[in-house]
């Protein structure tokens, strides 16, 4: 099993650099591999330093326009240079067998973002989910609580989204995990 984790190329506060670390550990000793943006800055290089010193598989997929931007990772075993931004976020999704956004910024919910969406519109049925460090998503747990209460997201769209402390409960998040059925499925034929 691969696990897809989204996340910063700034470091963030100390607690979310240490949670970040722990969480890419644990998954390594669990046995679970990491893809990644393939950067070795910031908290994309703390999951793959933590994952790799604890001896697991980490994938990291980079556009090569951010090959020297994002400093690529000079010590991973497989490192999947792509032309586009696009072309990063689905060769993760091809790798992985679930989605996880650590703390970051616009990129990292863009690609969280993505992901689910995806799995909305039927084009994968894999998990995502929120680790959430500090409180750091509750605000937009708040923002997707409304778009609920607003009528534009279902609430069992939003119930699939996971929102885990640490690995081990993302792999029984991911475990348990039930896909809730397309967003547009077609209508039944008469």
């Amino acid at each position: 099993m691969r696990i897809a984790v989204f996340t910063g190329s700034h470091a963030g506060p100390p607690s979310h650099t240490a949670a970040a670390a722990a969480f890419a550990t644990a998954l390594a000793g669990a046995g679970i591999g990491i893809v990644y943006g393939g950067g070795r800055v910031g908290m994309m290089g703390t999951v793959a330093d933590a994952a790799l010193a604890a001896g697991g598989e980490v994938i990291g997929v980079i556009p090569g326009h951010l090959v020297d931007d994002e400093v690529a990772h000079p010590g991973l075993p497989r490192l999947d240079v792509v032309d586009s931004m696009h072309e990063r976020k689905a060769r993760m999704a091809e790798l992985a067998d679930a989605f996880v956004a650590l703390p970051g910024a616009a990129g990292t919910l863009e690609e969280l973002f993505e992901a689910w969406t995806w799995g909305m519109l039927g084009l994968h049925a894999k998990p995502a989910a929120l680790l959430d460090v500090d409180g750091f998503w509750q605000p937009l747990l708040d923002q997707l609580r409304r778009m609920v209460d607003d009528g534009y997201l279902d609430r069992a769209r939003l119930d699939a989204l996971g929102v885990v402390a640490d690995a081990e409960e993302l792999l029984r998040f991911t475990a348990g995990y039930v896909h809730p059925p397309r967003k547009w499925a077609a209508p039944p034929s008469s």
